[in-house]
């Protein structure tokens, strides 16, 4: 990060020179005490070259004072998935006093990051409960924001590191291969699972080509989170499991008092309770001696895999994850996803100018 950083009174050269050392073609102006004040790209300094600007000209009037940044606080996750889709090469992270503490890259999140794992999405399902909104398109391909709910899907496995992933698709998959086709822009692999009939949420992996060596995480595809798989694959592999489940907290509220009474007698009146449940998050990771047990040939779902896991005593691990979740099976559920995608990760970042 060193190598990129030229004070407020370098010139186009020193700029230039900090480019070239680093080859993440830009470079990060900050004042005598550490604050970031600008940034400078390739780009920026070539405008400046083909208007006449001469090399030893200060770089701050080229430079970009509007930049993106994110806090201290801001997940790893979070910050990859913001440089591949507004194609930044790097991403500052700031203190509260706008000082610089921190470079995240795209080449060390692609490349240092990779994990051994793939990933299975189910992403063959008709989504009926939706009605009219999956009649022309599949559930997975329903736009959040400017995306398919399925891109969000793959972009947050590509931003913990898995570069293969298949997807498993039946109702209208072709519409999903076009999509993603190789997953080449995607910066990963991908490949296709093509279910001749309906095989359930966990009948897809019988159709995997070859045996599984890592752990492989599966994962509906019609949901919408930010789960930290990172620290989920670290869970299970830590726990030795067979599989481990993300454990979703659902508080469901009741809309009316609860009457506590013996047989003639009311005892108590509690007032709109809330009754709290873990959840299964349609999210998890499976080891190989889990996966041989899937049947093959036939519809299964991931609540009989679990159940012959336990059979076998096999040990199950719980992720409880305290991420945003959401399932879009409703069309309620649908439309209250499409404002919170908007706002996205906002929160977590800042323009700075």
């Amino acid at each position: 990060m060193h190598d990129l950083i030229v004070p407020t009174c370098a010139s186009i050269r020193d700029a230039m020179e900090a480019i070239n050392s680093s080859g993440l073609e830009v470079a990060l102006i900050c004042d005598a005490e550490g604050r970031l004040v600008g940034m400078a790209t390739d780009g920026d300094i070539r405008r400046a070259l083909l208007a006449g600007r001469p090399l030893e000209a200060p770089v701050m009037p080229v430079a970009n004072q509007e930049f993106v940044a994110v806090a201290s606080d801001c997940e790893p996750s979070v910050a990859v998935q913001l440089m591949i889709e507004a194609g930044f090469s790097c991403l500052p992270v700031l203190d509260s006093s706008r000082r610089l503490i921190h470079l995240h890259t795209l080449r060390s999140a692609l490349i240092g990051g990779r994990v051994p794992s793939s990933a299975v999405v189910m992403a063959g399902g008709r989504g009926e409960r939706l009605g009219e909104l999956t009649q022309g398109i599949p559930k997975p391909m329903l736009p959040i924001g400017d995306r398919p709910i399925l891109e969000h899907i793959v972009r947050l496995l590509v931003s913990h590191g898995v570069r293969r992933i298949y997807l498993a698709v039946n109702y209208l998959g072709s519409m999903i291969v076009d999509h993603f086709g190789d997953g080449r822009r995607f910066h990963c692999d991908i490949e296709y699972l093509c279910e001749r009939e309906p095989l359930g949420t966990a009948g897809a992996l019988g159709l995997l080509p070859e045996p599984q060596t890592h752990p492989l995480i599966v994962m509906n595809g019609d949901l919408l989170t930010s789960i930290n798989l990172s620290r989920m694959l670290a869970l299970h592999q830590t726990g030795n499991y067979a599989a481990t489940l993300a454990l979703h907290r659902h508080i469901f509220k009741v809309p009316y008092g609860v009457v506590h009474s013996d047989d003639r007698r009311v005892l108590s009146i509690e007032e709109k309770p809330a009754m709290s449940y873990e959840v299964n998050a349609g999210i998890y990771v499976l080891a190989p001696r889990a996966i041989e047990l899937v049947p093959r040939g036939r519809a299964s779902s991931m609540t009989e895999l679990v159940d012959a896991c336990l059979s076998r005593d096999l040990p199950i691990g719980a992720f409880r994850m305290g991420e945003p979740w959401r399932d879009i099976g409703l069309p309620d559920e649908f439309r209250a996803a499409q404002p919170a995608e908007e706002r996205g990760s906002a929160p977590r970042l800042r323009a700075v100018g």
